[in-house]
């Protein structure tokens, strides 16, 4: 009876679509699309005042400042700099020691050796890893109402951080990661076992454990999420909308979906024991590779048109299949995305690390690249950058380092109100973006500047104290959700055990990305809710406490000296006349009033300010 009840209500849903659009949509004539086109490497442009450009980045920014008539931002203060440049690489504010030597460094490499030391701390990892987990929907669980534990998928996170810090060149990163399980059989010892773990990627789709499901439509679901993951992570396509019928808008048919699907349908889910008694979810080979028909409708049990495996059309490069049987693996598909041939690859990586570093993409809608989404605001900048991400060995370090070196990047944030109305989305250029931290790295750098930072990197996920009334929510009767005690609880974000049904309430308020779908673009809000958060929540409460201890230690019965330290701890600068006579003020209101330490209000309301929040 459950089997019929389905198939009925997955002919109601059918027979809704069918209504909303027609079944005989064809994909858009529209294969001349920019991002369709290979990238031209294009002349770096001359410019009236070369004095201000210190690499072709530059030449392209200011050349188009120039048309407009505008001027862009001096550069920002050292103090701000460094912090900002923090931040962007590690995710941790600099120490007020680290600042003040900075400051007084007249050397003109002295930034670019920070940022060398950035760039080879273990500390990068953890925070462009993270960036990558995003696109990967990673979590430690499967998600659907049984959420069990996935308790190997830290491995998979682990190979990313690794993967990061050893910058392995984004070609192989990309390969390993769509077909690792077919490298591995190449190779042997670390780097095998590295690219199984890689292969881990896929698994990372959601799974159903549920008593009663019809298994077959729920692997079905999980293909048809690898296929829209892989073009949304590595080309920017929406790929999944072409699941029930022909892309509206884009040169991409339902046959084309199919084709791709069909490199997934040849392989299978497996734990695997990866050497020295780690395990991992991996991706493998199926034995006998099943056949694959378009579904009709989207519809896993109406079949049409049987398929093999294939790419689409509309991007380059030529499709070359090497295996010997003629018979396209899921390696041809790998190799395929990470062509240098390949229009979309390069161009949406170097677009993602532009909008980590400026808050947004030279191509602002990071999860559409095509004719939906906006057109780049600097084209010729970005194809050259995504040549030039070819040229130096598809380095994510390098093109970081090209990127934060530049005189655009070091602009000063502040508002420019002239400019306001003409560009209020910055799309010149003319300023760097001041940005809200994310959710990880406001309660990180709570944590590390009251000293309690955990700095211990790797291994199993933990769970930190979860509201009773979110357990029970939660859990249902399928799972259980027990709060680890003592230092793991201070370590960094990246590590806080994610439960796809329900998300730890504290990170989700400050925006977390959400693990059941690629996120190519965080939500960046400011509501009184998290206002509230920063005063009364535990970890945030804690955070405050340990600040204030850290500076009545620093600095003993010095309220001076303790507003000083704090505002150096917090925002890499000294208060102000103002800030500090209202804070010492503070204090003693407080202290008078008997109730609470005034040191704890001090720490309170520094991390509670605008500025301890953003990145400016």
């Amino acid at each position: 009876m459950g089997q019929v009840i389905r198939r009925i209500a997955r002919g109601i849903a059918a027979a809704i679509l069918l209504a909303s659009s027609c079944s005989a949509v064809q994909p858009a004539a529209s294969s001349n699309h920019w991002a369709f086109l290979p990238p031209r490497r294009p002349a770096v442009p001359k410019v009236r005042h070369p004095e201000w450009t210190r690499n072709p980045v530059d030449a392209f920014v200011l050349a188009r400042l120039e048309r407009e008539q505008v001027a862009p931002s001096p550069e920002a203060d050292r103090a701000t700099l460094l912090r900002r440049l923090a931040l962007d690489l590690v995710g941790l504010p600099p120490s007020p020691e680290d600042v003040a030597a900075f400051v007084a460094d007249s050397d003109p490499g002295a930034y670019g050796r920070w940022v060398d030391q950035w760039l080879a701390s273990p500390q990068f990892g953890e925070r462009w890893g993270r960036h990558w987990l995003d696109l990967a929907r990673y979590a430690d669980s499967s998600g659907y109402q049984v959420d069990r534990e996935r308790p190997w998928a830290w491995v998979y996170r682990d190979w990313v951080l690794r993967s990061h810090n050893a910058d392995q060149p984004f070609d192989e990163f990309t390969v390993w990661q769509i077909a690792g399980d077919l490298v591995e059989a190449q190779r042997k010892g670390a780097e095998g076992r590295d690219a199984l773990i890689a292969a881990g990627f896929h698994r990372m789709t959601l799974s159903n454990h549920e008593d009663g499901i019809d298994a077959a439509e729920f692997a079905a679901r999980a293909r048809v999420d690898r296929v829209a993951t892989t073009g949304l992570a590595w080309m920017g396509l929406t790929l999944g909308c072409a699941e029930c019928h022909s892309h509206k808008y884009d040169p991409i048919s339902q046959r084309e979906f199919y084709q791709v699907y069909a490199f997934f349908n040849a392989a299978e889910e497996r734990d695997s024991d990866v050497g020295d008694g780690v395990h991992a979810y991996t991706f493998h080979p199926a034995a006998a590779a099943p056949k694959t028909f378009v579904h009709i409708r989207g519809d896993f049990l109406r079949h049409g048109e049987e398929v093999q495996p294939g790419v689409l059309s509309a991007v380059g490069p030529a499709w070359m299949p090497s295996s010997t049987n003629g018979i396209p693996s899921r390696l041809d598909l790998a190799r395929w995305v990470a062509s240098p041939e390949n229009p979309l690859t390069a161009r949406v990586a170097v677009n993602q690390i532009w909008l980590h570093l400026f808050g947004r993409g030279l191509v602002a809608t990071t999860e559409d690249f095509g004719v939906r989404g906006e057109a780049p605001s600097h084209p010729e900048l970005l194809d050259w950058l995504a040549l030039e991400f070819q040229e130096r060995g598809w380095s994510r370090k390098a093109m970081i380092r090209l990127l934060v070196m530049s005189s655009t990047y070091r602009q000063a944030s502040l508002a420019r109100p002239k400019l306001a109305e003409r560009d209020p989305e910055n799309r010149l250029l003319a300023r760097q973006n001041r940005l809200r931290l994310e959710s990880e790295i406001l309660r990180d750098s709570s944590l590390a500047v009251g000293g309690m930072l955990n700095e211990r990197m790797g291994g199993p996920s933990f769970r930190p104290a979860m509201p009773a009334d979110i357990k029970w929510l939660g859990t249902a009767g399928a799972w259980s959700w027990t709060d680890d005690t003592g230092p793991v609880l201070f370590r960094r974000s990246l590590y806080s055990f994610s439960q796809r049904t329900v998300p730890h309430p504290l990170l989700a308020t400050f925006d977390q990305s959400n693990p059941n779908e690629s996120c190519t673009r965080r939500d960046r809000s400011n509501t009184p809710l998290q206002s509230l958060t920063l005063l009364n929540n535990e970890v945030f409460a804690g955070a405050a406490r340990a600040l204030s201890a850290r500076l009545s230690e620093e600095r003993p019965g010095d309220p001076r000296g303790q507003v000083d330290r704090g505002f150096q701890l917090c925002v890499g600068r000294n208060p102000t006349r103002v800030e500090q006579r209202r804070l010492e003020a503070l204090m003693k209101e407080v202290e008078g009033l008997g109730k609470t330490n005034g040191l704890f209000v001090l720490a309170q309301t520094l991390l509670s300010l605008d500025e301890f929040q953003h990145r400016e």
